[in-house]
C-alpha cells in the first residue's frame, strides 16, 4: 500500500504545479522548460556518469575506498533521470539532487541506517592444492536462525589405486593378441 502511495501523489502534484507555472508563465514557455530539463538531464547523465567511472577507476587506481564515488555517480545519475522524466517537481528534485551537499547529506542519512551484522572468509591451508575455500570454521554462523541444510562438511585424499585386473581389450596394458602395447601409464583408465 505504502509502495503507491507515490505513485498516487506524484502525477497529482505534477499537474497541480503544470497548471501553476503555466497559469503564470504561460502554455508553451512551460513546455519549452520541461523540455529543456529534458535535454539538460540527458546531457546531465552522458557527462557526469564518464566522470563518476573517472572518479572510480581514479579512487580504486589510488587503493582508496570506491564506495563513495560510486554512491555519488548513482544519485548523479537518478538526478539525471529525475530531470528527464516529464515534470517539474521530478525536475527540480534532480536539480537538488546535483548539488554536492545534497547528495552528501543523503549519503550520510542512509549510511546512519545501514547496519552490518558480520561477515566471514574461510581458508584453512593443510589440505595441499585442495584449499578450503568457503567452508566455514567450527561454530560460524551458528547463532540464532541458523539451520542446518544437510550439508556434510568432510575431507577427501586422493590415492593411487593398483590397476585393475588386465581384460581383453579393455585397458592400455594388451591389445588382445597377447602382445604388449607401449606403456602409456599406470592410471588403471581404460580405453575404447
Amino acid at each position: 500500500m505504502w509502495l503507491l502511495l507515490p505513485f498516487v501523489i506524484l502525477p497529482i502534484v505534477e499537474i497541480a504545479l503544470f497548471i501553476q507555472v503555466g497559469g503564470v508563465i504561460g502554455v508553451l514557455p512551460t513546455i519549452a522548460l520541461v523540455l529543456a530539463s529534458a535535454v539538460a538531464g540527458a546531457a546531465v547523465m552522458r557527462h557526469q556518469g564518464a566522470r563518476a567511472a573517472l572518479d572510480v577507476q581514479r579512487a580504486m587506481q589510488e587503493f582508496r575506498d570506491p564506495g563513495r564515488p560510486m554512491a555519488h555517480g548513482a544519485l548523479v545519475m537518478i538526478a539525471g533521470l529525475l530531470m528527464v522524466v516529464p515534470g517539474l517537481f521530478t525536475s527540480a528534485l534532480g536539480l537538488l539532487l546535483l548539488i554536492p551537499a545534497v547528495r552528501s547529506l543523503i549519503l550520510r542519512q542512509m549510511a546512519s541506517r545501514v547496519q552490518v551484522s558480520g561477515s566471514g572468509f574461510s581458508y584453512r591451508q593443510g589440505y595441499g592444492a585442495e584449499g578450503d575455500f568457503g567452508a566455514d570454521p567450527a561454530g560460524f554462523r551458528r547463532g540464532p536462525g541458523w539451520r542446518d541444510e544437510g550439508v556434510i562438511d568432510g575431507e577427501y585424499s586422493v590415492q593411487d589405486d593398483p590397476p585393475g585386473p588386465v581384460r581383453e581389450g579393455l585397458t592400455d596394458q594388451g591389445d588382445g593378441t597377447g602382445e604388449q602395447s607401449p606403456r602409456r601409464g599406470n592410471s588403471g583408465w581404460t580405453r575404447h
